[in-house]
């Protein structure tokens, strides 16, 4: 997964940490036992840049897993660490002494059971079995003591989620975790690998964020090493990090964020309190040391509707983006299931005929007064509506009951951004007349059904350098 945060002060300082480990002015210290095939393994350094209540600049600093923990040498880092600054080596979220009581329960029983399989015991399949459901008990018992720091001031616990050993030991989510107990203002993040070469690193890539940067500010004086970075893994950090902070981040730097938004989440803030919870202000809540306007939203997504959204930190980055997309250079890419299947049961002018796969609708449509947010067909006074579509064919959807219907899967292009435009351009009589499957305003949405239709692919240029990016997030749909 990409960084949440922008990484290039944070990478800077993992390589000030990595020196500082070199030079002994720092040592990892091993805590807890070595195993033999841990031996001479190399550990992550992350850092999270803060600032303080009084503005002042915060160093976190902390290594991946549990078994090795950062100490100062006694000759002190003032040297390194002046003007104000803080330097703060981070803990686990839990001690590894907790992990082992909590593992202690039935290690003894485990290691039992372990001999006798090995000794061929004739009962050996009976014993693997209460084996397996010792060692699921003692995992379930360490899930039960990460409960994460998030955003919203609500601990997030992983207990009953069955995610990979170790999820919350990587370097993110404890200084994310930290940074949230002490009120520090998250600015920039980033981890470096430490080690020796090819001891069991797997994701070691160059810094494609920091190189971005460059571009953008090519008088900088670049820094070495570049291929030190390792990104936050998926399998762990992809699932964690966006519990903690609101939101999935695809990307981020100085000048824009783009962010997959979840289905019944607002993109901007509506009328009332109990419509303040949205995008936008999760945005500038996460970046508030970003985010220099009051409204970096430049485009949105229905409630409803799930995918990908981009919103700047600049009022340069904000006009730029909103042009590109006034003036149609943004290709954006969705993706529905219809309600049945398109070429039969289809009723709309538009419905496309047997063995026609692909088309362009055009159709115009208005606010209906009577019946807000609704819109309706108006040829006189609605407004052009111009989506390309792919029938992609027919798949089936199991609702939140249980039961399989047949649906379509269609691939909307949108070249324009009317209000409601590919949700009319279903269901409408003019368009398919087939609405997409959850449509609470234009079809049925049943007792725990979400409308199937999602943000999948945009592509645009970066405001600031000109470059074009493209962010793809898959669905489930």
């Amino acid at each position: 997964m990409f960084s949440p945060f922008p990484t290039e002060t944070a990478y800077h300082y993992c390589l000030v940490i990595k020196d500082l480990l070199d030079k002994g002015f720092l040592k990892l210290e091993q805590v807890t036992r070595l195993s033999m095939e841990r031996a001479g393994q190399g550990v992550m350094i992350g850092t999270l840049v803060c600032t303080g209540s009084e503005n002042n600049r915060v160093v976190l600093c902390a290594s991946s897993g549990i078994s090795k923990k950062i100490i100062c040498a006694e000759n002190g880092l003032s040297e390194w660490f002046s003007n104000g600054l803080h330097f703060i080596v981070v803990p686990p979220v839990v001690s590894a002494e907790k992990i082992d009581e909590a593992l202690n329960k039935n290690d003894a029983e485990i290691h039992r059971l372990t001999n006798l399989i090995q000794e061929g015991d004739t009962l050996i399949d009976e014993l693997k079995e209460k084996r397996k459901r010792l060692c699921d008990e003692s995992l379930e018992e360490v899930r039960s003591l990460y409960n994460f720091n998030t955003v919203f001031h609500k601990p997030y616990s992983i207990k009953n989620i069955p995610l990979p050993t170790g999820t919350g030991d990587c370097c993110e989510p404890k200084l994310i975790h930290y940074a949230l107990a002490h009120n520090l203002k998250s600015v920039s993040l980033a981890q470096v690998f430490y080690g020796e070469a090819g001891s069991g690193l797997t994701r070691r890539e160059g810094c494609g964020e920091d190189a971005l940067e460059k571009r953008l500010n090519p008088g900088e004086r670049l820094l070495p090493s570049k291929n030190l970075y390792v990104s936050p893994c998926d399998e762990r950090c992809g699932f964690l990090l966006p519990k903690m902070l609101g939101l999935e981040v695809l990307y981020c730097d100085k000048y824009i964020v783009v962010v997959n938004k979840p289905s019944g989440l607002l993109s901007v803030p509506g009328r009332g309190e109990d419509k303040q919870d949205c995008v936008v202000n999760r945005v500038k809540k996460l970046y508030e040391n970003l985010c220099q306007i009051e409204q970096p939203s430049v485009h949105r997504l229905d409630m409803e509707t799930s995918g990908i959204l981009v919103l700047a930190f600049t009022e340069e980055a904000h006009r730029n983006l909103s042009a590109q997309f006034e003036n149609g250079t943004v290709h954006k890419e969705y993706v529905a299931l219809l309600d049945g299947v398109l070429e039969k049961q289809a009723a709309g002018v538009k419905a496309p005929k047997r063995g026609e796969k692909s088309g362009v609708m055009k159709l115009k449509f208005r606010l209906d007064p009577e019946n807000r947010p609704h819109q309706i067909y108006d040829e006189v006074y609605g407004k052009e509506g111009v989506t390309r579509w792919q029938n992609e064919g027919l798949v089936w959807y199991t609702a939140p009951d249980g039961i399989k219907i047949k649906s379509t899967k269609v691939r909307f292009f949108p070249e324009t951004g009317r209000t409601h435009q590919l949700r009319l351009a279903s269901a409408d009589v003019h368009g398919f007349g087939l609405p997409i499957i959850g449509d609470s305003l234009y079809g049925k949405c049943s007792v725990g059904q979400r409308l199937m239709l999602h943000a999948e692919k945009i592509t645009f240029r970066h405001p600031v350098n000109g470059r074009l990016l493209t962010f793809e997030k898959k669905s489930d749909l």
